[in-house]
């Protein structure tokens, strides 16, 4: 079983470098840590008195990693989770902050329990998942990450700027698919048909 090191330094390589795409709300990033990031923690790397882009690409894949276990996996409290969700639901905690337990605490909901929404990993979330998970952990999981693919796809639908990251310009997955599916047993994989489909009314 991978350890949440792993599991970070893992990100942090799917990640890549540093980037300053417009279209993307999360602005200058480096191995995954936003510039809003670092502010908001208040990491000043190059030692200059203040955090901005500099800092940004100051940031080691070592000190990327330790960000990342510290506020998105401890502090959130993910480790409460079942063992085999916590891969999928940490690197998705790094892309999208609460969104990835207000994903699980919907899909949690359609399988019968009556939690709030709130992007929060309280008890009763840990405790509604452990009891979906017991019949079939890795089947959960699957669930989540399909969960998170469609997640994915209606982002791009409701935002033109954000398709770019679920489809390539030849029209295959891009990479919010592709990392999605990373997570998912192949046999639940979309095939470049399926993906296309999907697609095809983005134009």
């Amino acid at each position: 079983m991978q350890t949440v090191q792993d599991i970070a330094k893992a990100i942090v390589a799917r990640e890549g470098g540093y980037v300053n795409d417009p279209d993307d709300p999360g602005g200058a990033t480096k191995h995954g840590v936003t510039l809003a990031t670092l502010k908001r923690l208040g990491r000043d790397l190059n030692g200059d008195g203040r955090v901005s882009e500099a800092d940004v690409q100051a940031l080691t894949e070592a000190v990327a990693a330790e960000i990342f276990v510290d506020h998105y996996f401890t502090r959130p409290g993910l480790e409460a989770l079942p063992e085999a969700l916590q891969p999928s639901i940490f690197d998705m905690y790094v892309n999208a902050g609460a969104n990835a337990v207000k994903l699980l605490q919907r899909l949690l909901n359609d399988l019968g329990h009556a939690l709030k929404v709130d992007g929060l990993m309280g008890p009763a979330t840990a405790t509604a998942a452990a009891a979906a998970a017991a019949p079939d952990p890795l089947l959960l999981a699957d669930a989540y990450g399909i969960a998170r693919r469609n997640y994915y796809y209606r982002l791009a639908d409701q935002r033109p700027a954000s398709r770019k990251y679920a489809r390539r310009k030849d029209g295959g997955k891009g990479g919010w698919i592709v990392r999605a599916e990373e997570f998912i047993s192949p046999r639940f994989h979309l095939t470049d048909a399926e993906h296309r489909e999907r697609t095809k009314a983005w134009g």
